[in-house]
């Protein structure tokens, strides 16, 4: 509902006035004020998924039923459950070949502002209705109290303090501008952004950090639809936008930061005092990850975003541009986000592949996904794969893409070397093979 249609209606009619003021409670009171509640349960549902009434022993049962009704409001169509014992296990099933965009944002949509919050914005705007209307702190209150809620009991919804506050947000946010004339400070709308593009729009809110912006700014095109279709599509890290945002302003204030993650075994945990670096994000399963450097054990660390449950800002973190440099450095080495930055050492990985005949596409993947690696070729049928970097078992598993081809392999870490070739052995007695190479 406009904020005019509030401001001028007819003043002898009160019931009329009480059921609007009604209407526009109502339409907040499905909205979530704590985002972090919204994450676990999307988390536990979707990313987790398969859990039963008894099963999720985290909150009460009540709970469970409200939060998985919520859930079920959101994304009706991907709801789905197995039955197990006579006890079902809901779940979230998204095909993201299908999905135009990612679904999880509509969790990010239902969190709200609280109803004073969400009426200030509009009433704000609206007075504030073209860049040429210029207005002080004052008036802006006093147009609030006479023309906006002056038909209203308690005139006063909101203190000049309020509405302080909500225009130097506004202002920090490039919406409003300020411009001081003598002892007096005006406020007037920012020029106006223009929204065409919406087949960028599309596509950076579906592959970019933070996406979710995309998709907000999507809701206010006349046609959002996307002709775009995505083979891989991660979808898993929409929940995980406010995480990524915070580390992006800490590290453009160049902050230390405290983070409180979650392990595995959901142990949670306190790491204070790190410094944000950079943000790595895997091009094969979409996990987002921060990079960070700690002090007390001075050595790089990494966290994966979804294990992040908060991300404090702290002091200003004075070697931030030496540390950014240093890490530059030393990407030359990792592979995936393990990095030895306090002792230096690296391992070596060297494989020897064998190309048949039509076959190329095995050697331009190998160019195209070798990373810090360097390759070798040998004659028109072989190649040769070598790298150095800080953690090799990372490795492994894109090594093993290529087991039918290798022709040998070694490791300079002999543990992981010895592991690779028993896991080899085992694979072979699996399918009743005896190993020629053994």
């Amino acid at each position: 509902m406009p904020v005019r249609q509030l401001a001028y209606v007819n003043a002898a009619d009160d019931k009329l006035i009480v059921n609007i003021k009604k209407v526009v409670v109502m339409a907040y009171s499905e909205l979530i004020k704590n985002f972090d509640k919204i994450r676990s349960y999307v988390r536990e549902f979707y990313i987790y998924g398969f859990k039963s009434r008894d099963g999720y022993d985290k909150k009460s049962g009540r709970s469970y039923d409200d939060e998985r009704r919520r859930l079920e409001s959101w994304f009706e169509d991907y709801i789905g459950f197995s039955k197990k014992e006579e006890k079902k296990n809901f779940y979230i099933a998204i095909d993201s070949r299908s999905s135009q965009h990612n679904p999880l944002y509509k969790a990010w949509k239902a969190k709200s502002f609280t109803d004073g919050d969400i009426s200030l914005h509009f009433i704000i705007f609206d007075i504030l209705y073209s860049e040429k209307t210029a207005l002080t702190l004052g008036e802006i209150a006093d147009k609030i109290d006479n023309e906006y809620l002056s038909e209203f009991e308690n005139a006063r919804f909101f203190d000049e303090s309020t509405i302080r506050k909500k225009l130097k947000e506004y202002v920090s946010l490039g919406l409003i501008e300020m411009q001081k004339e003598g002892r007096n400070v005006y406020y007037r709308r920012s020029k106006k952004c223009s929204l065409n593009g919406s087949d960028a729009l599309n596509f950076y809110s579906e592959i970019a950090p933070c996406g979710v912006v995309g998709s907000f700014l999507l809701d206010r095109e006349n046609n959002p639809n996307s002709f775009f279709r995505f083979k891989h599509h991660y979808i898993n890290s929409a929940v995980d936008s406010e995480i990524l945002a915070k580390s992006f302003l800490a590290m453009k204030h160049k902050s230390t930061v405290n983070i409180v993650s979650v392990s595995k075994k959901g142990n949670r945990q306190v790491y204070s005092g790190l410094v944000p670096l950079k943000v790595f994000i895997s091009v094969q399963s979409g996990r987002q990850y921060l990079m960070t450097y700690t002090e007390k054990q001075r050595r790089m660390r990494a966290f994966r975003l979804d294990y992040i449950l908060d991300i404090t800002e702290k002091e200003r973190a004075y070697r931030f541009d030496e540390l950014r440099t240093v890490l530059d450095k030393v990407r030359e080495k990792i592979w995936g986000v393990s990095v030895d930055g306090k002792s230096g050492r690296t391992e070596t990985v060297e494989f020897t592949l064998h190309i048949g005949s039509g076959e190329q596409h095995i050697l331009e993947r190998l160019y195209r996904e070798k990373r810090c690696g360097r390759i070798e070729i040998i004659d028109e049928h072989t190649a040769r794969f070598f790298a150095e970097v800080f953690d090799s078992s990372e490795l492994v598993p894109w090594i093993r893409t290529f087991i039918c081809r290798i022709v040998d392999i070694r490791f300079s870490n002999k543990m992981l070397q010895r592991q690779f070739i028993q896991d080899m052995n085992e694979m072979y007695e699996m399918y009743g093979i005896v190993n020629p190479k053994n």
